[in-house]
């Protein structure tokens, strides 16, 4: 056996193609084949369509990250939040439980945690340029994809919609009619089971077709116990109703089903029609949650004695938990199953697994029921599910050599549901039920055009969006006395624009593009609010009539507060039963660009760029108009606030330099940008503001948030290929008004640096079949997941590093591949929820352990 000479070659002109394959070139090669085989060890062209056209990515001067299915397939990648590993200054996360099947998506600290409809996300996801709307709808499996465009920086006038932050455009390979095909099968830990295939071939005489489709299955990494069998004798009842076994259940487990065809018309060499129909079926478990810390929880984890309970009683000293004795059962530090804030006592002769994956949730509210919280008992389900189908248009037109004509179409419509335990304890605190239900529909028309032999390059263009979402739920908060239905809340918005972008070269080295786009947004958000019986509280009231009803103990009632027995049941809530609010609003966002490539391996270059995120109203009125204000007569307790509020724009100016270099004849690409920015009315969820509940949006302030990106593919010597990136961001308030956030704060999910890199190595085997060796390396410093940055609410950073091996058949038909995700079985959190104020207990989501996967895939 002997090493021969190897190049990497590869079907898309895309950057992140550094995984395909290497093949020899026998000895009797013709010159010509032999110039090839040089070339194979360069990086490629790479082609993107950033700028509304296909252009050369060393030629676009924006901050881009592209990958393509070859690279995915590569680092075992699955779904749109494991790219973020390996783009500069991008955090993608899942929603924890409390978000459902979504996403979490911050790009150079811009971005969005709430699904609520009445936010919209900071960075724009599209599908073949389909603008993906709600953040719900946004964790996609990476199903038969040409490739992935991460777009750094505010894309006002190119993305468009809601692209303050950034772009992650995700684009389908299309119909070819080449008759070929795969089908792909992996098993792996927890009885992973993914199944992938995808089939290409022609209908008729330039009518070509795709089928692809995906099946995932596996079983939760975190078990739910239950508490009162697995700790005899610690007065916490046990649960009759989920059997006998001290395990009950799981949590972090997948059932996903998803399928996708697509058409593609060539009836003439000057018009192309693409019509796509995609349906997705996701019933999967609860994101996985673990108590962290449990009681009477302080601001900082210094101060905090764990040892000191949350008495866990109602206004009236009755219980949440009555237990075997019929005493309360506090909230401590019993419920936290491992850690320096635990003192469990789980005996290993009971359970025997790794104690950080336990929870000791139950989902139920079995609370004696009162006057004033009759609705009990209640338990919430046990589920994320998500249903959604799609249907999407593409008609491209060139009217002549230097027209085109552009129309995109899309209907979109989902449901969702998920139940949640916030607490993770057997103590009923906090349980919900979400329903979301939604529905858009979008037109686009684009007209690409040019004159002077290339002189001058433009795009003019239309947008129109459509958009209505229902949200259900039932949310049972004993801390805060409360246990209504939330909606179904209505929440129909539009959004029309016009854009032009244009390019002039005055020289063949030089370019200079500019871009605006005029944006009018409406949304309006009906409020209902009503008791888990379907009654209204104080139903008779009328707002025209009188002014809202509050609470009786507002009237000298001798209750415990308003939400003490002798209330009636949720009148904190009164007057928000069909009332509405409504946000309008218009913007104008501009882009100013100039580069000049001083020479083939050189390009640099300079723009300021402006984005928006529309403004709206607080979707989650805790206490509406009867609470009145925190200084309401009889009652100072600062739990009593009217939580209706609007909220501004939030807006951003991005300074931004960048070079694009490709060196050593081509061996080496590096990439680099640094940025300014200006960012204005930033819009951040507030815990308390400063009543408890409270989730509020509200615009916080001002920051001048300033970072730099670099990025490299090399192919040092033959065989051997690495790629890379390094992100650093400093964010500073400059101003957070009467938020209560410090000015050392940055905003959720920005760690202040980022690294990643991966090294491939392809061996040629006598035969011609290849062996290839890939290690993908990715750090993130510590970030914040909460807008006030409590240290609670910190991850700390982490690396994990991912192992590949395959073999590939001579004829490239067979490949087999084994591979090992967190090989160093880092132990790590997506996500950490800060619910001390309200809750008192910290819960996390934490990552999966080491796993391992094995896959075979034919392709024909």
């Amino acid at each position: 056996m002997k090493l021969k000479t190897l190049s990497v070659v590869s079907s898309l002109a895309i950057i992140a193609s550094l995984s395909a394959p290497a093949f020899a070139q026998d000895a009797e090669n013709t010159q010509e084949e032999e110039q090839q085989s040089d070339e194979g060890q360069r990086v490629n062209v790479i082609t993107v369509t950033a700028e509304f056209r296909e252009a050369n990515l060393q030629d676009t001067p924006i901050a881009i990250t592209a990958v393509n299915s070859e690279m995915l397939e590569a680092r075992g990648q699955t779904d749109i939040a494991q790219v973020a590993s390996q783009a500069p200054n991008v955090t993608l996360k899942p929603q924890p439980q409390n978000g459902g099947a979504g996403l979490i998506a911050f790009i150079r600290g811009v971005g969005q945690t709430d699904f609520n409809y009445a936010l919209d996300p900071g960075v724009g996801v599209y599908v073949d340029d389909v603008y993906i709307p709600t953040l719900s709808s946004s964790l996609l499996d990476l199903m038969d994809l040409d490739r992935v465009e991460v777009l750094r920086g505010p894309q006002g006038t190119l993305a468009g919609k809601n692209s303050i932050g950034g772009a992650i455009k995700l684009f389908s390979a299309k119909p070819t009619g080449d008759g070929s095909g795969s089908l792909q099968v992996t098993y792996g830990s927890y009885n992973r089971l993914d199944v992938r295939g995808m089939a290409d071939f022609e209908v008729t005489k330039n009518l070509f077709a795709r089928v692809s489709g995906v099946a995932k299955s596996r079983d939760g990494y975190v078990d739910l116990l239950d508490y009162g069998r697995t700790h005899p004798g610690s007065n916490v009842p046990a649960s009759n109703a989920r059997g006998a076994n001290v395990v009950v259940g799981t949590q972090g487990g997948q059932s996903y089903v998803a399928g996708r065809l697509a058409l593609r018309w060539v009836p003439t060499d000057r018009l192309e029609i693409n019509i796509s129909g995609d349906y997705t079926s996701d019933h999967s478990e609860p994101a996985p949650t673990v108590v962290l810390a449990a009681g009477a929880v302080t601001d900082t984890p210094e101060e905090f004695d764990p040892t000191v309970p949350n008495p866990a009683t109602n206004a009236n000293g009755g219980a949440w938990l009555p237990g075997v004795d019929g005493n309360p059962i506090p909230v401590d530090c019993n419920f936290v199953p491992a850690g320096p804030y635990s003192c469990d006592t789980l005996s290993s002769s009971v359970y025997s697994g790794d104690r950080r994956y336990i929870s000791y949730a139950n989902f139920l509210d079995g609370m004696t029921p009162t006057s004033q919280a009759p609705y009990k008992p209640y338990s919430a389900l046990q589920n994320q599910d998500f249903t959604g189908w799609g249907v999407h248009g593409n008609v491209t037109f060139d009217i002549n050599d230097d027209l085109q004509l552009v129309w995109i179409s899309s209907y979109r419509k989902y449901e969702s549901k998920f139940g949640q335990d916030q607490d993770a304890t057997p103590v009923p605190v906090a349980q919900l039920d979400n329903k979301l239900n939604h529905r858009a529909w979008s037109q686009e028309v684009r007209l690409n055009g040019g004159f002077g032999d290339g002189f001058l390059e433009y795009t003019l263009g239309g947008f129109y969006f459509d958009q209505d979402g229902k949200y259900t739920a039932r949310v049972d908060l004993n801390y805060a006395g409360i246990d209504f239905i939330h909606g179904p809340d209505t929440t129909p918005s539009t959004s029309k624009a016009v854009f032009l972008n244009a390019t002039l070269h005055p020289t063949e080295m030089w370019s200079i593009s500019g871009g605006i786009r005029y944006t009018k947004d409406k949304k309006t958000y009906t409020y209902y609010r009503s008791n888990p019986d379907g009654t209204v509280p104080f139903e008779d009231w009328t707002p025209a009539v009188s002014p809202a009803p509050i609470c009786e103990f507002f009237l000298g009632a001798p209750t415990a507060g308003p939400t003490g027995i002798g209330n009636t049941p949720n009148c904190l809530l009164s007057g928000l039963y069909g009332i509405s609010d409504t946000f309008e609003g218009d913007r104008w966002d501009w882009r100013l660009v100039t580069d000049y490539r001083f020479s083939d391996s050189l390009l640099m270059y300079a723009s300021v760029a402006t984005g928006f995120k529309g403004g709206g109203v607080n979707p989650r009125p805790f206490f509406g108009p009867s609470a009145g204000e925190c200084d309401a007569p009889g009652y100072t307790a600062p739990d009593a606030c009217n939580q209706l509020k609007s909220f501004d724009p939030e807006t951003i100016t991005t300074y931004e330099i960048g070079f694009k270099a490709d060196l050593l004849d081509r061996r080496l690409r590096l990439n680099g940008a640094g940025f300014f920015n200006k960012y204005n009315d930033i819009i951040l969820t507030l815990s308390a503001c400063p009543s408890i509940p409270c989730l509020q949006p509200n615009n916080v302030g001002k920051a001048d948030v300033k970072g730099f990106e670099l990025e490299f593919q090399a192919y040092p010597v033959d065989g051997l290929s690495l790629d890379g990136g390094l992100s650093y961001i400093d964010f500073e308030y400059k101003d957070t008004g009467t938020s209560g956030i410090s000015l050392d704060a940055v905003t959720p999910y920005t760690p202040k640096w980022t690294y990643s890199f991966g090294v491939q190595y392809d061996y040629e085997l006598e035969n011609d079949a290849v062996v290839s060796a890939r290690f993908d390396g990715a750090y993130q410093s510590d970030l914040f997941t909460e807008s006030n940055n409590s240290e609670w609410s910190r991850v700390e950073g982490y690396f994990l590093g991912n192992a590949r091996l395959s073999f590939t058949s001579p004829d490239t038909d067979w490949r087999l591949s084994l591979e090992v995700q967190n090989v160093f079985d880092k132990h790590y959190f997506l996500s950490v929820s800060d619910v001390t104020t309200s809750l008192g207990v910290v819960t996390g989501v934490p990552g999966l352990p080491r796993t391992w996967a094995a896959t075979i895939r034919r392709s024909f």
